[in-house]
């Protein structure tokens, strides 16, 4: 029974904001997903289903804006075992801090929310799973830590601990 074989690296969206040398030292770095995501990012974690041996994984994203603003990123995932999959994101800020959008592993719509200097995704996933990831800027402004949970009837299934590097555009 495969439980997971989605959102793997839900990578998806954050960063950006004035550069360390203009905030407090101790401000949190603002979100802009669009602006972040926009380029090429480069994804390195580990996934833990339940009952399996952690596993590593790969995320290659490419993201481009689209004339409305949407951003449209296509990412290749690749996990140990598992042939690469191709993902597609559309995600779009619909008010300042709030995002709206799509995701071809989910079974339903993206939302996130920029809270406390983080970036907030929950979507629903087939089979009955409900994933949530917290993507925290790092200072520097080219890097993230991506953490997702999925849950199944509230109960832990799986966890993905990444760090996205932007690496281009």
């Amino acid at each position: 029974m495969r439980l997971f074989h989605a959102p793997l690296a839900l990578i998806p969206l954050l960063l950006a904001g004035p550069p360390a040398a203009a905030r407090a030292p101790d401000a949190p770095v603002r979100f802009d997903a669009i602006r972040f995501f926009a380029g090429h990012t480069e994804g390195a974690g580990r996934l833990k289903i339940v009952m399996r041996p952690p596993t590593l994984v790969d995320v290659h994203g490419d993201g481009r804006v689209m004339e409305d603003g949407t951003l449209l990123l296509r990412q290749t995932v690749e996990q140990w075992g598992v042939p690469a999959k191709q993902r597609e994101w559309r995600i779009r800020q619909v008010t300042p801090g709030h995002y709206a959008g799509t995701l071809s592993d989910a079974a339903g719509p993206v939302v996130g929310e920029v809270i406390g200097g983080r970036l907030k995704l929950a979507f629903r996933m087939k089979g009955g799973l409900h994933a949530t990831q917290w993507i925290e800027a790092a200072a520097d402004g080219r890097s993230a830590h991506n953490r997702m949970t999925v849950r199944k009837m509230g109960v832990v299934v799986v966890h993905l601990d990444e760090t996205i590097r932007r690496t281009g555009g």
